[in-house]
């Protein structure tokens, strides 16, 4: 409940600012997209302090450049009756710790 809430006043967020013009991160994904890759897949305590670091960070102080989110689990739900979108992947870091890497094309699996 709590998540879903989050997410929409991101998306929320991320049209307004989209409608005026106005963005400029110093990070890929942007701040608001990391969030929510973020609050997509980490509980809320650790998405939250991801995000407020990364917050943090955006301003230039901060080289910026690409930092993909980092999850500790991997939830992939597979359904035996249909082959589901592939939304985001997860790339090894080490430590049982994975990159999410959005994906962008339209492939099927999961």
């Amino acid at each position: 409940m709590i998540r879903k809430l989050l997410l929409k006043l991101l998306t929320i967020y991320q049209k307004f600012f989209t409608l005026i013009g106005y963005g400029s991160c110093r990070y890929y994904p942007t701040c608001s997209e990391y969030a929510r890759w973020q609050f997509e897949k980490n509980p809320l305590h650790i998405a939250f302090y991801q995000s407020f670091i990364r917050i943090l960070r955006c301003n230039q102080l901060f080289k910026g450049g690409i930092d993909y989110p980092l999850t500790n689990r991997l939830n992939c739900k597979i359904k035996k009756d249909r082959i589901a979108p592939i939304k985001y992947w997860f790339v090894p870091k080490g430590n049982d710790q994975y990159y999410i890497i959005k994906n962008f094309s339209k492939g099927k699996s999961c």
